[in-house]
């Protein structure tokens, strides 16, 4: 068990990325259809906003807070805990989320915080009282 790297938390996001665009697409599917097969304008629907939303913040928190990993993060070894070492609450991982999302407007500083900070956590591990762990394989 270790604290997990900033090349594979990275890894990790590119992969549940791939996941999460694929939900986004089943999500899309009866919007187009109520169009008639006309393309879906984010910005003509409220509708479809909240439900695009919806899906990505019940995806990473859903995950987290049951297992205290997504499907990325079960690849590269990662788990969400708090510092005891337990799953994280639904409430930890919906502030977990919001404050992910913050991280990434300054350019990704929220997530490059982790190379300066003495434990080696993000600003969304520090608000949300959790860090990421690496678990290696055995054998490893």
């Amino acid at each position: 068990m270790s604290n997990s790297g900033l090349l594979r938390r990275f890894g990790a996001i590119l992969y549940d990325s791939l996941l999460v665009l694929a939900l986004l697409f089943l999500t899309t599917i009866p919007f187009v259809a109520v169009r008639g097969g006309e393309p879906v304008e984010a910005g003509d629907n409220l509708l479809y906003q909240l439900s695009i939303v919806l899906v990505v913040f019940l995806f990473f928190t859903g995950f987290w807070s049951r297992s205290g990993r997504t499907l990325g993060m079960q690849s590269w070894g990662l788990r969400i805990e708090t510092p005891d070492g337990d799953i994280p609450t639904f409430m930890a991982a919906s502030i977990r989320f919001v404050v992910a999302i913050l991280s990434w407007l300054p350019l990704g500083l929220g997530f490059f915080w982790q190379l300066w900070d003495k434990d080696s956590l993000t600003w969304h591990d520090r608000l949300s009282g959790t860090r990421l762990r690496h678990y290696p394989k055995p054998g490893r």
